[in-house]
């Protein structure tokens, strides 16, 4: 068993811990996605798709599905991309750039994004409030570094979205990868 196989153990054990009632998705739902895309999903989040379940775990328990219509008002990660993009031309003020798929809403506007142009598929974080001063690149931050590493933190009970953790000098890095993906 190497790392990432463990790892996925571990969050399947965690989801069924939780109640996670959703079957993994297929290898050819999981290319389907990939074609409307237009790119491939970073390898650990199309395994966690392929072997945990379409959704329904991790933070939250609220990881969005792949690739299926919206329902109760939630996205899927590519109709929630595809959403974003074919508004980023229209308002460019919230430009949703190339290759960064919507995996969670936590609410409030703000959404947990893999960056899957990137090596470790960095985590990032949208969170339009936090802008101030009229540059929508304010809007994004690296969560984890990766997407493993994201997952780890969960695992721990660590992530900043954890009701137990207070951490007095918590900042997230803002993101720059974003600026040449239009």
């Amino acid at each position: 068993m190497n790392d990432c196989d463990a790892l996925i153990a571990r969050v399947a054990a965690k989801a069924a811990e939780n109640g996670c009632h959703t079957a993994p998705v297929t290898a050819e739902v999981v290319a389907e996605a990939e074609r409307r895309l237009g790119f491939r999903l970073h390898p650990l989040l199309s395994a966690l798709y392929r072997r945990i379940g379409d959704g329904g775990f991790g933070p939250m328990d609220a990881l969005l599905p792949l690739d299926r219509p919206r329902s109760e008002g939630k996205d899927s990660v590519v109709e929630g991309y595809l959403d974003r993009r074919a508004r980023s031309g229209a308002d460019d003020r919230w430009a949703w750039p190339s290759g960064v798929v919507p995996i969670l809403e936590w609410g409030c506007a703000m959404v947990a994004a893999v960056d899957c142009l990137s090596e470790d598929g960095t985590v990032l974080l949208f969170e339009p409030n936090a802008v101030d001063d009229g540059d929508p690149a304010g809007a994004w931050f690296v969560d984890a570094d990766g997407l493993a590493a994201w997952l780890e933190t969960w695992l721990s009970g660590s992530g900043w979205y954890e009701e137990d953790v207070v951490d007095e000098e918590f900042a997230m890095a803002p993101w720059k990868g974003g600026a040449d993906r239009a």
